[in-house]
């Protein structure tokens, strides 16, 4: 049991440095943009890569229901034009496996095969977790903001943020090992029909 506690602590400590002091990888062009809704400064910025040419649609993934496309189009700073053309909005999920679901669908309807992903920094390792798993054949970029209030330096000192970086590394855990799973059965069934195939080949 002690070990089990060490282990998990010894995870926390790598998953809160690894979050802190992330930054967005190297800007690459890719078909599609998906934000992860939770703050009008991530949509800021998935919409500033949209109009920067960064990729030809974005997805607004698990938006309020109350929330108007004309009030997101505000909060986003680009032109009607650029928004009513190449922005749409999704407003069925309610939970980040709900995201990676209709990002997938999005993505499968667009024949999408390399996403920049968008949200919070200590939201982005789950996330990427999740939608990996719904689009195993989908590149993923990831493009972490900071969300306001996140200080990199003495996180530990705040209360509020320390238990925001808690709750993600709780929720992190099982997510990357269904993702785990789900690469393991993959490989099983990979092997399984290579394995089939050598038969029939030397039959």
């Amino acid at each position: 049991m002690g070990a089990i506690v060490l282990a998990l602590l010894a995870g926390f400590v790598v998953f809160a440095r690894e979050v802190v002091h992330s930054k967005p990888s190297p800007l690459q062009h890719a078909d599609g943009i998906v934000i992860l809704t939770g703050g009008s400064h991530r949509l800021a910025e998935a919409a500033r890569l949209l109009a920067d040419g960064y990729a030809s649609r974005l997805l607004i993934s698990g938006a309020n229901r109350v929330t108007s496309r004309e009030a997101l189009h505000s909060n986003s700073g680009i032109s009607h034009d650029l928004f009513d053309c190449c922005v749409d909005i999704g407003y069925e999920a309610q939970d980040t496996p709900g995201n990676a679901h209709e990002t997938m669908e999005w993505a499968a309807h667009w024949r999408f095969k390399k996403l920049i992903v968008v949200t919070s920094t200590y939201h982005m390792p789950r996330s990427l977790t999740e939608i990996g798993r719904a689009l195993p054949d989908v590149e993923l970029i990831a493009y972490p903001v900071i969300a306001q209030g996140f200080r990199r330096e003495g996180w530990w000192r705040n209360p509020a943020l320390a238990r925001i970086l808690v709750s993600e590394y709780l929720k992190f855990i099982p997510s990357a090992a269904r993702l785990g799973v789900a690469r393991l059965l993959r490989s099983l069934d990979g092997s399984a029909l290579a394995g089939g195939q050598a038969a029939k080949l030397e039959h």
